[in-house]
């Protein structure tokens, strides 16, 4: 497992972040793991972008694509 040390927070941040840690009663190390868990989990726009370009297929023909959005639209 790797480790994050994060330095110059405000002191601001850090009592906000203490507080939501002491009502979701857990540390404030395990608060942070679990957000930047969770964090890291979500996808970029970047990234959703990027896999649905590498997805699309170039076999659906300006016809077809016509033809649905009438369908669609009820024509």
């Amino acid at each position: 497992m790797a480790t994050v040390q994060i330095r110059n927070l405000n002191d601001e941040a850090y009592a906000i972040l203490r507080r939501r840690a002491d009502e979701s009663g857990r540390s404030l190390q395990e608060y942070l793991r679990l957000r930047l868990e969770e964090e890291a989990a979500q996808p970029t726009v970047e990234e959703v972008l990027t896999t649905a370009r590498e997805n699309l297929s170039s076999s659906v023909s300006m016809a077809d694509i016509l033809a649905a959005q009438r369908e669609g639209r009820g024509e």
